[in-house]
């Protein structure tokens, strides 16, 4: 297998369990954060940051059509690329399922583009060759999901299912 092959691989298992967790998610844990960021809010940062790693670089990046200033933020990192959320409306499950597909969708065209030997990631802020990049990327992906299966267990909902590979 190649690189982009197991990179293809792992966003799409990644993916696949934030959709889960998504999908499984109850109504009133999707809004109400129970004193923690609400659960839509994690589930739109991991979206939105795991489309804007997957450009090659920040220039090139296109938000989703549906983003909204500001709501890819968590508050809880103040450093560059992260400031404050100003947050307004929540994303309702289907506006974010609809995101998962459109970039579950483009992950193999985008991975398959990727110039995984650049000594630059892209994103000033990280200080990485592109590979790196990329696995921190899916680390991100797949660390967010986590915490949201462990929100979902708490809750005493049903956890998304492990995905070694897609």
């Amino acid at each position: 297998m190649n690189l982009q092959a197991a990179l293809k691989s792992q966003y799409h298992a990644g993916l696949a369990t934030l959709r889960q967790a998504i999908e499984r998610c109850p109504d009133d844990l999707w809004i109400d954060g129970a004193g923690q960021v609400a659960f839509w809010r994690v589930a739109y940062h991991t979206l939105f940051y795991t489309h804007f790693y997957l450009s090659t670089r920040e220039a090139d990046f296109r938000p989703w059509d549906q983003h909204r200033e500001e709501h890819q933020y968590l508050g809880t990192v103040p450093q560059p690329p992260h400031r404050q959320p100003a947050i307004g409306e929540p994303y309702t499950k289907a506006q974010t399922l609809e995101y998962w597909r459109q970039l579950d969708a483009m992950v193999n065209e985008v991975v398959d583009r990727l110039d995984l030997d650049a000594p630059d990631c892209g994103f000033w802020w990280y200080k990485m060759p592109k590979l790196d990049h990329q696995i921190m990327n899916i680390r991100h992906l797949q660390h967010h999901a986590a915490i949201l299966g462990h929100r979902l267990r708490q809750a005493d909902s049903r956890p998304p299912d492990w995905f070694g590979m897609a």
